[in-house]
């Protein structure tokens, strides 16, 4: 059972208190990645606290914010799997939305308020299609004003909060695939493969457009993001429930660093060419790819992190993890 309504707002830094002067660090040094189902109703950065907590762990990060209306998979890393995140906040997303023809809110989402109402028209599958077609591949979104991007410095989101609108730039984005599951009553069930960036409000508002009546995001449900997928989430209500049992319990879910970029190639280095990676050097790796980003591994399966192959063939490091 959920229970977010009952428990109090845990401080950003709780593992931070001051001791005679000296600060000190509570919590366990702890690495691994967890794919979140993020239940409807809550933040990424509070629901982020909240299994930090439960976890027990030092440091945390999310990669890549679902609004509150949004749920789905959300991975979480923990350690030394911070400093791969960025990976996963810069991979492809999918989703699983469903767009309220004729309806216009300020937000753009079910969450925002209603500015206008439209008779949406009766479309076949065909026109929805024709529509579609006109959104794959690249485009540009203009960015809502409720967005956590800032502008001079500013976050939109709390400038929309005191009321202002202010100027934005179109950002390019690609749509994979935007398939059609159903439609009817108003509503357009979707699925959306897309770039990094890609704002699902903005293109429901698009579409809306395009079709002539407005429209907004009544629901949506992130199924995959990079290398993972759904199926392999894990609901905020089992973290509880494991926590109940036992730390034990919970490190069951914690998947290993590599997960994250597990659709690179990997390389084996033995220990003595590693140590020279290690101190910033990119290295010769014989049969290694011959370009990209690549899974490094040393001392057999001993992950160490990632590298990206030099137009010379070597490779050089990136992000490395410490040797302990």
């Amino acid at each position: 059972m959920l229970r977010f309504a009952r428990e109090p707002v845990t401080p950003t830094n709780p593992e931070r208190t001051i001791d005679v002067g000296r600060r000190r660090k509570h919590g366990r040094d702890l690495t691994g990645i967890v794919l979140l189902d993020k239940p409807v109703g809550i933040g990424s950065t509070e629901v982020l606290q909240r299994v930090k907590n439960l976890f027990q762990v030092r440091k945390a990060g999310h990669t890549g914010s679902l609004d509150r209306l949004a749920s789905g998979l959300l991975p979480l890393c923990f350690g030394e799997a911070t400093k791969i995140s960025g990976f996963l906040l810069d991979a492809d997303k999918r989703y699983r939305s469903t767009f309220r023809l004729g309806v216009v809110t300020n937000t753009g989402d079910a969450e925002g308020e209603v500015l206008e109402r439209h008779e949406p028209p009766k479309l076949t599958e065909r026109e929805i299609l024709r529509i579609f077609a006109q959104f794959h591949g690249e485009i540009e979104q203009i960015p809502p004003m409720h967005s956590a991007i800032k502008v001079q410095g500013q976050r939109l989101y709390k400038l929309a909060h005191q009321g202002l609108t202010v100027e934005r730039q179109p950002r390019p984005v690609t749509i994979h695939r935007l398939a059609l599951l159903d439609h009817g009553d108003g509503r357009l069930h979707v699925e959306v493969d897309c770039s990094k960036g890609t704002y699902i409000r903005t293109l429901a508002e698009d579409i809306g457009k395009r079709i002539g009546c407005g429209a907004s995001v009544e629901s949506l449900h992130r199924l995959g993001a990079g290398p993972f997928d759904a199926k392999d989430m894990v609901p905020y209500a089992e973290l509880e429930e494991r926590a109940e049992r036992g730390l034990d319990a919970l490190d069951e879910v914690l998947l290993p660093i590599e997960a994250a970029v597990a659709h690179w190639p990997g390389v084996k280095l033995p220990d003595a060419v590693a140590y020279y990676l290690r101190r910033g050097q990119p290295v010769l790796v014989p049969h290694a790819p011959t370009e990209g980003w690549v899974r490094i591994f040393a001392g057999g399966d001993r992950f160490v992190g990632v590298g990206e192959v030099l137009d010379d063939g070597r490779v050089a490091p990136r992000r490395l993890m410490n040797a302990g």
